[in-house]
């Protein structure tokens, strides 16, 4: 990290407070929203606060270890960029950006099936590191030729979204204008002009869009997208369709959106390698437990059986410590990354990286802890 954006940006809240003010009305809305009144967003954030930890002094000197292996792969740190959508309308290339951190920092980059960006463009990025998050089509073939450039692109391990059956309302989206994909407007025009440098950014690289899913669909076509999506995506999750996916994936199978016991231990049953603890960050139904509030059951019900990764609301290093002290295996954050490269663009995903690698370090030693697995015996019951 360098001195310069250390001392103007030690924490992800200064990247957020800089987004803000760096990119359009919109896009900020689309980023920040949750849904309904939005009180599972600051449910997830206070639930980290009850998280109490005691530390162990007197430890002598050492240098706190942050290395873990998930699904067979080393990775230096325990945490991995989570899969967002509709990435560029926060920056152009925002996906290239957090995929060459990934490949530099050695942590996951997990690409979504509506990002902007291909499996093939991000592929020689992101050297090894890539997941790939699939919303689950309807047809068939359309999900064998999604899952197949995956696999050929060297993607390793699949993320399966269940926390998404439908469309959300996300009412400040509404009042913001957003579409999908996104229209132009005096209304978007306005907000555009009012962050020159986004506009300058995005009229150079070319506006946002599904470049994943343009193979199918006429590129000339593209006021349809939504419709596309909406017939296509989402909407067919079931544990018989997890069967043909597991069938027709030869990885790792990672099923995120799971808030339920019953619903981690059929998981298991169902072959599946992990789970993510996560409800998108709140963004999907405002009335759903924190994230963290159910991470410890969900661990204590599925035990060593599959691996428990989790997300929402992490923004901190010292987060990272308490989700795993309370049994996740891996974390994984979402618009902490997006923050990052929205205030500072290529600078953004190494920084934030950095932001959370020094604050896990310097908890560790805070709270003497060598490895990953001492956070548990820290906890305060």
């Amino acid at each position: 990290m360098s001195q310069q954006l250390h001392n103007k940006y030690p924490a992800i809240s200064d990247l957020e407070y800089k987004a803000k003010r760096r990119i359009p009305h919109f896009a900020w809305e689309y980023l920040d929203s949750g849904t309904g009144v939005e009180d599972c967003v600051p449910r997830n954030r206070a639930a980290f606060s009850d998280v109490i930890l005691t530390p162990k002094f007197m430890q002598g000197v050492f240098e706190p270890e942050t290395k873990t292996s998930l699904f067979g792969v080393d990775y230096d740190l325990p945490f991995g960029v989570a899969p967002v959508g509709l990435t560029g309308l926060m920056w152009p290339a925002a996906e290239k950006i957090l995929a060459k951190s990934a490949a530099q920092y050695r942590i996951p980059y997990t690409l979504s099936t509506v990002a902007t960006e291909a499996p093939e463009s991000i592929a020689p990025l992101v050297d090894g590191m890539g997941w790939f998050q699939l919303y689950p089509p309807r047809r068939e073939a359309l999900r064998k030729d999604i899952l197949k450039r995956a696999k050929d692109n060297g993607f390793t391990t699949l993320v399966v979204t269940a926390d998404v059956p439908t469309g959300s309302t996300r009412e400040r989206q509404t009042r913001a204008g957003v579409t999908v994909p996104p229209k132009t407007g005096l209304r978007t025009v306005f907000h555009s002009a009012m962050r020159p440098r986004w506009t300058m950014e995005t009229l150079r690289y070319g506006q946002p869009a599904f470049r994943g899913l343009e193979k199918y669909l006429d590129a000339k076509d593209m006021q349809n997208m939504t419709a596309f999506m909406v017939k296509e995506l989402g909407g067919s999750l079931d544990w018989d369709y997890l069967k043909l996916v597991r069938d027709e994936w030869d990885g790792p199978i990672v099923l995120k959106g799971i808030l339920d016991v019953e619903q981690a231990k059929m998981a298991v049953a169902a072959g599946l390698d992990g789970v993510v603890v996560s409800n998108h960050g709140g963004r999907q139904c405002d009335g759903v437990p924190a994230s963290l509030h159910v991470l410890p059951e969900i661990k204590a019900a599925v035990g060593d059986d599959i691996k428990v990764l989790f997300d929402s609301g992490v923004r901190t290093g010292l987060d990272i410590i308490r989700a795993i002290a309370l049994g996740a295996d891996f974390v994984l954050l979402g618009r902490p990354f997006m923050y990052g490269v929205a205030a500072l663009g290529h600078a953004g995903g190494n920084h934030v990286i950095e932001i959370l690698s020094n604050d896990l370090r310097n908890n560790m030693s805070q709270l003497g802890c060598r490895r990953l697995d001492e956070f548990a015996a820290r906890l305060r019951h």
